[in-house]
């Protein structure tokens, strides 16, 4: 069983950044691709960012493509999702989660899930 924890969120400028962390307390968390995933409130859960479990591959939703940036240190079993240029579109709560099986966009692929970290944008 794998747990997540997620840090880092907090309130910031739009134009600003903030790097949110996901701290995995699994035994091997090498072979476990993982993937950010964002929920504002009325809406969806919906797909931000996916990194295999090499941290060789990456994927990104379009609406953050060129601001946000996945990367992993599989020595700290940690994933960090680094964000700039920070829009109140972006305003949600951050999730991160263990990739099972399948498309690496659908919630329906992970099966780990941690609780969450709130990331809210001002204009």
């Amino acid at each position: 069983q794998v747990q997540l924890v997620e840090s880092g969120g907090g309130l910031v400028q739009a134009g600003g950044s903030l790097r949110l962390s996901c701290a995995a307390s699994a035994r091997t968390f090498t072979p476990y691709a993982m993937g950010w995933f964002r929920q504002a409130p009325g809406k969806e859960r919906e797909f931000v960012s996916f990194i295999s479990g090499s941290g060789g591959t990456t994927y990104y939703a379009n609406s953050v493509k060129g601001r946000f940036t996945i990367s992993r240190d599989n020595v700290k079993n940690t994933v960090y999702l680094q964000m700039s240029s920070l829009k109140p579109e972006d305003t949600a709560a951050y999730y991160c989660a263990s990739h099972y099986s399948g498309g690496y966009s659908l919630l329906a692929s992970y099966n780990y899930w941690g609780q969450g970290t709130q990331v809210t944008v001002s204009s």
